[in-house]
């Protein structure tokens, strides 16, 4: 098959870096390199951008997938708890005022011991900033 000739003038710097990549990459001659470079330019990239950004729309789609499923969790989370404030709000009363300083002292060892047990049951970086809030607040 006979190619067409064409002449193209590098500047120093690019000839040495042809040269130095396409034996680098194994290409049997400049000539070889710049050609795979042009149809890769012409051709072959614009299909790897087009996939590449196809693969990280997935990618983002599947991350907001699960921010929005945690995000229900959390709500969920808030609702129970909300509930069971509450019922204890409501159910439990308050000890009589001769008693209230003990007991309040009493409650505030149970709720450290509490934060303690949750931080305890965590895993990661959120056990550790539980444990520190809980060691701050000694």
């Amino acid at each position: 098959m006979i190619m067409p000739k064409r002449d193209i003038r590098l500047n120093d710097k690019l000839h040495r870096r042809v040269a130095d990549e396409y034996r680098q990459r194994g290409f049997t001659s400049a000539s070889a390199f710049i050609r795979a470079a042009i149809e890769n330019e012409l051709g072959g990239r614009g299909e790897d951008l087009s996939q590449a950004e196809a693969r990280i729309a997935a990618s983002l789609e599947r991350q907001g997938r699960e921010i929005r499923r945690l995000a229900t969790a959390l709500h969920a989370h808030f609702a129970m708890t909300d509930t069971l404030a509450k019922v204890i709000l409501l159910c439990v009363p308050e000890p009589p005022s001769d008693v209230y300083d003990q007991a309040k002292a009493r409650a505030k060892a149970r709720y450290e011991r509490f934060l303690k047990s949750v931080a305890f049951s965590m895993k990661g970086d959120s056990r550790a900033a539980l444990l520190e809030l809980v060691q701050n607040g000694d």
